[in-house]
């Protein structure tokens, strides 16, 4: 079968990246993070003290940013590198939650980003999650998915995976974080988060993980097979 890219666009906590690791890993794809991208875009301003009011310095500092992933061989899990260093736990907790989806708003971080992530797709066999995947970075991915849950359940989820990683935080506190995140996600004036007029809408409210991944897979499946017998019949 002919390799596709597929993009998972949603709102916060509800499982996308979680969701395109595991459909990356059974599918044999790349998985691109782009919301890992722009945390640790995040981070690399916090930690230098940029004025992300103040366009220059913006610029200045993503002349300064490279962003890679690896793969951990002791856990067999992917990792975030900023300009070297392994940052997969920084930019996961609150300090650079509080300020990603403002960060995620300036032109010239996303402009510089989704050069990245484009570069990262043209080979096809990719799977990459965000907000503006389906409509901005990937418009023409074969696959376009759109996530969405209850927001109290996705902020039980992400309560869940920050004292996983030993962060205790108040469930009415991420309520309020995502609310927020929410708000600014769909009224910004930079790729907001919309649904693709393409994408597929899933509501992760009720479903277990497993559910959701094989359900992403399933509609993989059928739209590589498609794609193969669209191809077939217009090249006999």
């Amino acid at each position: 079968m002919n390799k596709i890219v597929i993009a998972i666009d949603g709102y916060s906590g509800c499982g996308k990246s979680s969701t395109a690791k595991a459909v990356a890993k059974k599918l044999g794809y790349t998985y691109i993070d782009s919301g890992a991208m722009y945390r640790s875009a995040t981070l690399h301003f916090l930690n230098h003290s940029v004025d992300i009011y103040n366009e220059q310095q913006v610029i200045d500092s993503l002349k300064q940013l490279i962003i890679s992933f690896q793969i951990n061989p002791a856990s067999g899990l992917q990792e975030t590198y900023l300009n070297g260093q392994n940052v997969e736990s920084d930019i996961r907790n609150m300090r650079v939650s509080n300020y990603v989806s403002e960060v995620s708003t300036i032109k010239a971080v996303r402009e510089a980003l989704v050069a990245q992530q484009q570069a990262l797709g043209q080979k096809k066999g990719v799977v990459m999650d965000g907000r503006d995947i389906g409509t901005v970075v990937f418009p023409h991915a074969e696959l376009k998915v759109f996530m969405t849950a209850n927001l109290e359940v996705r902020a039980r989820r992400r309560q869940q995976e920050l004292a996983e990683k030993g962060q205790e935080v108040p469930l009415q506190d991420i309520i309020n974080n995502l609310a927020d995140r929410d708000k600014t996600d769909s009224t910004r004036k930079e790729s907001p988060l919309m649904k693709a007029e393409d994408a597929v809408e899933i509501d992760t409210s009720h479903l277990r993980f497993e559910e959701q991944v094989d359900k992403i897979v399933q509609l993989a499946h059928e739209t590589m097979s498609n794609n193969d017998v669209a191809y077939e019949s217009k090249h006999r």
